[in-house]
C-alpha cells in the first residue's frame, strides 16, 4: 500500500445521471489525464443526454460541508467551480476557495444545458455576485463571447464601442489572472479560443468546427486545464493541451442513446 502521488483536484458541480455534465465527467477528465478528482455536488439534474428537465440544489450548507471535510483531510493541487445557478451557493464556494488562495482555481460557471434559475435567484444579481465575490479569486474564467456580454450587461450598457478584449480586460483587472473566450467564428468553418491576461491576448487558437451536436464539450476543456495546471503546467501550455485534448474526445465522441453526442474522454489513439 502506498500514498495517493497523483494531483488531487476538487470540483464543484451538477450530479448528472448520463455523466456528460458535472462532478461525473470532471472526474473522468481528471482520471484520463493522470490526476484523481474530489467533488462536491451542487444540485441533482433529472435529464438524459439530449436535455434536463428539472434539478434539486443541495442546500449550500451541506455543500460547504462535502468540501471542507475532504480539504481537512487531503491536501488539493487545483480547484474547478462549474455551472453555478444558485445564488447562495456563489457566496459559499468563494469563502471556501478563498481559505486555499495558492491553489489555482478554474472557473466554468455558465451552464447552458440548465434550467434557468429559480425564481429567488435574479440572474443579473446572480452573475454580479459571481464577478464580486468568485471572478476576483480565480486563476482563469472560462466563457463564450455571448456569456462574456451577459456579464459585462452588470457593469456596463452594450452597445458603447466596448470590445470583448474589453470585457476580458475588465475581469482580469478585477483579480481573475486569465480569461478564456471559448468558441468565437473564426470564418471559413472553424472556430476560436482566445486567452487574455493582463499583457492581452496570448493565444488564439482556432480550428475546424465539428458539427455535433455536443453535450459537455466546454466541461471537458475547462477540467482539463484544470487537469494540467494541477501537473503544474504554466497556464497557456494548460490551455493549449486541454484544448487538443478536447478536440480529440469530440472527433471520437459518443452517442449513447437518442440525444446529443457526448466527448469521449478516455479515447486512445
Amino acid at each position: 500500500m502506498q500514498n495517493q502521488t497523483s494531483p488531487l483536484i476538487l470540483t464543484f458541480g451538477v450530479a448528472d445521471p448520463v455523466g456528460a455534465v458535472g462532478v461525473h465527467a470532471d472526474l473522468a477528465v481528471f482520471n484520463a489525464l493522470g490526476c484523481r478528482g474530489l467533488s462536491a455536488t451542487t444540485a441533482l439534474l433529472v435529464g438524459d443526454s439530449a436535455r434536463v428537465e428539472d434539478q434539486q440544489h443541495v442546500d449550500p450548507d451541506w455543500v460547504a460541508d462535502q468540501a471542507r471535510m475532504v480539504l481537512e483531510d487531503v491536501p488539493v493541487q487545483a480547484f474547478k467551480v462549474g455551472a453555478l445557478d444558485h445564488l447562495e451557493h456563489v457566496s459559499t464556494l468563494a469563502e471556501i476557495v478563498s481559505d486555499y488562495p495558492d491553489a489555482p482555481l478554474v472557473l466554468d460557471p455558465f451552464g447552458s444545458q440548465l434550467p434557468p434559475p429559480g425564481d429567488e435567484d435574479d440572474p443579473e444579481e446572480l452573475l454580479t455576485v459571481l464577478r464580486q465575490l468568485l471572478v476576483p479569486q480565480g486563476t482563469l474564467l472560462m466563457l463564450s463571447e455571448v456569456e462574456l456580454a451577459r456579464m459585462a450587461e452588470t457593469w456596463r450598457d452594450l452597445g458603447n464601442g466596448e470590445t470583448m478584449a474589453d470585457d476580458a480586460e475588465h475581469l482580469i483587472d478585477l483579480g481573475c489572472e486569465y480569461v478564456l473566450v471559448t468558441g468565437t467564428n473564426a470564418g471559413s468553418g472553424q472556430r476560436a479560443n482566445t486567452l487574455y491576461s493582463a499583457e492581452g491576448v496570448l493565444r488564439h487558437d482556432k480550428w475546424q468546427h465539428l458539427p455535433g451536436p455536443f453535450v459537455g464539450a466546454g466541461g471537458t476543456l475547462s477540467a482539463a486545464i484544470a487537469a494540467w495546471l494541477a501537473h503544474g503546467l504554466a497556464v497557456p501550455e494548460a490551455v493549449e493541451r486541454a484544448e487538443q485534448y478536447t478536440y480529440q474526445t469530440l472527433l471520437h465522441a459518443q452517442r449513447y442513446g437518442m440525444g446529443r453526442f457526448v466527448p469521449n474522454r478516455f479515447f486512445k489513439p
